[in-house]
């Protein structure tokens, strides 16, 4: 059986490593099953580091997440106009983030229905054209805060390109800062106010403002100009389950793509697609040097490999949907044996345990 594993101290590496960097308290961004690391186990984690604000985006995560979570807070980072979205958030006394009027208007009809005040952060868009007030629109933003059973906590933005462009992230940044400035004339005192993400921390000077939003870089596979020091996590492994030996001449894997060249020893390893090998997805990012380099691999027919033992095999025959094939020939590798895959965890089927070790 496959499993995602996760060097449990490595990770408590990356952690400390990101709260020294970032000065300000770091609020976790455990969105799309922790990033791939299981939500219930990564939250444990970050919550055992002190970190005591969460992020997701989907309602659906609220439930599962409070199991870990005691007290801490959650911060909901989609802005919904969806009167049963609000509900949750608003029945859990979670964070509610507030990007339009409509969605406004729905949290506080939501909140006053049910008797309670919501805590809010309100949203700007700088630039990622999704959620939030744009620039422009900062009478309406202001508005909000004067609807009933409405409490606003905090303030914040998301940067579109702080992997590859500095100095539009600034830009973005000095768009924020305006905005929470003339909210901040209007209004009085708007809470913590954050901005950066994992790349804006660690490509980009000065974004930290109250706090930050740290997800993809406590795994270590986000894209950085330089070395950032953090640890690559996540290995999908499992454990080889047969071997055999085929003459030269012989097909193997669907539609008999793949012919070997010579008497081959073969490992028989239980990962496929359907654990998330094979998928893609290598960068927790993409910019044009990647599709560069898939491009580059496509042109060349470079071939994808598992380790067994530490040691590097080549794929044969193609992957399947739960066993790939592996050329061992020359080795004395033997069922039990280990072999993994190095993907990312956002790849891997969330019904693969996650392990951490």
């Amino acid at each position: 059986m496959s499993r995602y594993v996760i060097d449990k101290k490595a990770l408590d590496e990356n952690i400390e490593l990101v709260k020294q960097k970032a000065g300000v308290p770091v609020i976790g961004v455990v969105k799309g099953n922790g990033y791939g690391f299981g939500i219930k186990e990564f939250a444990a984690v970050l919550k055992e580091h002190g970190i005591k604000t969460f992020a997701v985006t989907e309602v659906t995560d609220i439930a599962e997440l409070k199991e870990v979570l005691d007290g801490e807070d959650i911060l909901v980072m989609r802005s919904t106009c969806v009167e049963s979205e609000a509900e949750i958030i608003a029945k859990n006394g979670c964070t509610a983030t507030i990007g339009s009027v409509s969605a406004a208007k729905v949290m506080s009809k939501v909140s006053e229905r049910l008797g309670v005040t919501t805590k809010c952060h309100l949203k700007i868009d700088t630039g990622m054209g999704r959620y939030g007030f744009m620039p422009s629109e900062i009478e309406d933003a202001i508005g909000c805060y004067s609807l009933p059973n409405l409490k606003f906590t905090g303030m914040y933005t998301h940067f579109s390109s702080a992997f590859r462009n500095r100095e539009l992230t600034k830009a973005q940044l000095v768009l924020f800062r305006d905005a929470a400035e003339q909210i901040k004339k209007a209004v009085g005192e708007v809470g913590v106010i954050h901005a950066a993400n994992s790349p804006a921390l660690l490509n980009v000077e000065d974004v930290c403002l109250d706090s930050v939003r740290i997800g993809s870089a406590f795994t270590g596979r986000v894209i950085t100009r330089s070395k950032s020091g953090l640890n690559r996590l996540g290995v999908l492994e499992a454990e080889v389950v047969d071997t055999k030996v085929v003459p030269k001449g012989y097909s193997i894997g669907y539609n008999g793509l793949y012919t070997t060249k010579r008497e081959t020893k073969i490992a028989i390893v239980p990962i496929g697609h359907y654990d998330g090998f094979g998928l893609g997805k290598e960068k927790e990012l993409y910019d044009f040097r990647y599709v560069l380099s898939v491009f580059k691999r496509f042109l060349k027919k470079q071939q994808m490999y598992v380790r067994i033992n530490g040691e590097m095999h080549y794929v044969i025959g193609g992957i399947g949907l739960s066993h790939t094939a592996v050329d061992i020939t020359g080795t004395d590798i033997k069922p039990g044996d280990i072999a993994t895959v190095d993907i990312s965890p956002l790849m891997v089927n969330p019904r693969v345990p996650r392990v951490y070790r």
